[in-house]
């Protein structure tokens, strides 16, 4: 279980100098890949949370569809009989299971964003090595485009 986040962290620290020469730490570089990654894998949980509610929910009303003796509530708002209870609340812990999932799915979405947007916004200087670059200058009543080709 410690090889993967070993191998990652090696990942890193061999990427940085590349990394460094193109204006961006690793940190930014892949960490926003990592918190978008996060966020499929987290709304996935949630997805799959709120599916065995739906399902514990499911058996319930189908119980009560059957027999309605078995959904008569008590006093407290309870359901009288322990097992269709015991439906309800675990229909209950799924849902929070599911809630909790979507806020830190969206939560590493909005990290994800703004490091994109951080990244993107930020001026680096570009590199020496781009062999074809296009040039586009305004003129008085016109647009000229050119070719740089270096060597």
């Amino acid at each position: 279980m410690t090889r993967f986040p070993a191998l990652l962290l090696a990942l890193l620290v061999t990427a940085a100098p590349a990394a460094r020469a193109q204006g961006t730490g690793p940190l930014i570089k892949y960490g926003k890949w990592v918190l978008a990654a996060g966020a499929v894998g987290m709304n996935y949980l949630a997805n799959r949370a709120h599916d065995r509610a739906d399902e514990q929910f499911g058996v319930l009303r189908s119980r009560c569809f059957a027999d309605r003796a078995l959904c008569a509530l008590d006093g407290s708002g309870r359901y009288a009989d322990s097992g269709s209870e015991e439906l309800y609340q675990a229909s209950l812990r799924y849902d929070g299971r599911a809630r909790r999932w979507l806020f830190a799915g969206e939560t590493a979405l909005v990290g994800a964003a703004a490091l994109f947007v951080y990244e993107l916004t930020r001026h680096a200087p570009k590199p020496d090595n781009i062999p074809f670059e296009p040039e586009v200058r305004s003129l008085h009543q016109a647009t000229g485009v050119g070719v740089r080709i270096g060597f």
